[in-house]
């Protein structure tokens, strides 16, 4: 009796085992890319050099505010969801049952009650924790609640792909876009491990239409019928303000977000400014970062330190670390809580965010939305918020990284062949 069920686990170790390296092999890289930039972050033309090797529209006349944690993010979005006077899109990859998620359920019903048309859409994985009574409160009022790519058993091959993107848009003219999902750990000012730090960018301007857009794609996928409600193109407010806005969805390892990651990289004249949780470089960020580095570039990365929700994807992080610090890079591990903004600012002046990390699965597998922004102003707010944090932050250097332990070595080693799937 002993002998056939040692077979049996024999047979199903070798099977998950034929499974993950399948897995593994099919999310490898199909070809290293290696850019350059024509332009600098500087010049004058490059949100438009960017915006036209990308595909992208560009537009004028955008105003952002950076809003910082929970206690700002949360009031803002609130707010602007209660004097919506026609249309509310709302994506987020969480929507967990709770304090925030109450706020959000009450606000979107009374919003459908003053006959406000209120979509919402939540990844069927990221946001399994809304409970019933919030999808009967939001159905009950009138809100159209739908769930993206949920899971069935003919389609496994596609439960990868989630839609990471956190985006609000209220009446085409006003929009949120950051790491911030709908659940209580983002409350606060993330005054200890239990509250987050993250950061949310409001939009105010043409590009919050084009945000709209990236909601609708993942709208009409999810539901069986839809007539996207779009507002025409109003007048510019002004030259200020270039942006436009870049989508991501699984493409087999060179879409739109990753190329905009590697050109802002190439761009790069004097410095670049990373923040993001889940840092996993793969073979083409590695070689632009090389790249950047060998110019002379200052490179100055803040990631999770050992607070984190995936403490596998922390080691196999950590992988690349010796790499980059022979470069010059500067690494900031965060110590008080979780680290989860995503923010990209190349000299002072070119600026990249939303939802999408400096990894894999945001470049590679999710489905992404990420704004890219000429202001130096907008900069400057960021790098104040960057160089905030830095005080909070361990620095990572050379001669100590090499002290470190055989069995975080080893940890590291292991995960990091993990690396395309996390």
């Amino acid at each position: 009796m002993r002998l056939p069920r040692l077979r049996k686990v024999a047979l199903g170790v070798l099977i998950t085992a034929a499974v993950v390296a399948s897995l593994l092999l099919l999310a490898q890289d199909q070809v290293t890319l290696k850019l350059r930039s024509e332009t600098g972050a500087g010049d004058p033309h490059h949100a438009e050099y960017v915006a036209g090797l990308l595909g992208a529209q560009l537009t004028h006349g955008n105003r952002f505010a950076v809003l910082t944690n929970g206690d700002q993010i949360f009031p803002a979005m609130l707010e602007a969801i209660q004097q919506a006077k026609r249309r509310i899109s709302f994506e987020t990859y969480i929507y967990e049952s709770g304090e925030v998620a109450g706020a959000f359920t009450r606000a979107l019903a009374e919003a459908a009650g003053r006959g406000v048309r209120v979509n919402l859409v939540v990844d069927a994985v990221g946001g399994s924790g809304i409970n019933s009574d919030d999808v009967k409160q939001l159905e009950d009022a009138g809100c159209r609640v739908v769930r993206f790519n949920t899971l069935r058993w003919y389609s496994l091959e596609e439960a990868n792909y989630r839609t990471h993107r956190k985006v609000l848009v209220v009446d085409g003219d006003v929009a949120f876009t950051g790491g911030v999902g709908i659940a209580d750990h983002w409350k606060g000012n993330a005054q200890d491990e239990d509250h987050w730090r993250d950061t949310m960018v409001q939009v105010t301007g043409p590009a919050a239409r084009l945000l709209e857009g990236g909601f609708y794609e993942n709208f009409t996928e999810a539901v069986a019928e839809a007539m996207p409600e779009l507002d025409g193109v109003g007048p510019v407010r002004g030259d200020q303000g270039a942006a436009f806005v870049v989508r991501s969805s699984p493409s087999g390892g060179a879409n739109d977000m990753k190329r905009l990651y590697l050109l802002g990289l190439a761009a790069a004249r004097r410095s670049v400014d990373i923040t993001t949780p889940y840092f996993m470089p793969d073979e083409s960020s590695r070689w632009s970062l090389q790249d950047a580095a060998k110019r002379g570039v200052q490179i100055r990365l803040l990631v999770e330190g050992d607070k984190t929700d995936a403490k596998p994807v922390k080691y196999a992080s950590r992988r690349y670390y010796e790499e980059l610090l022979k470069l010059g890079v500067e690494i900031y591990e965060y110590q008080p809580t979780m680290m989860h903004a995503k923010t990209f600012v190349v000299d002072g002046t070119w600026n990249i965010v939303g939802s999408a990390n400096f990894d894999n699965r945001s470049l590679e597998l999710n489905d992404e939305l990420n704004v890219a922004v000429s202001s130096p102003e907008l900069a400057a707010r960021l790098l104040e918020d960057f160089d905030r944090d830095r005080q909070h932050a361990r620095r990572i250097t050379l001669e100590e990284w090499r002290q470190r332990s055989l069995w975080s070595r080893l940890l590291e080693q292991f995960w990091a062949l993990f690396g395309e799937i996390f």
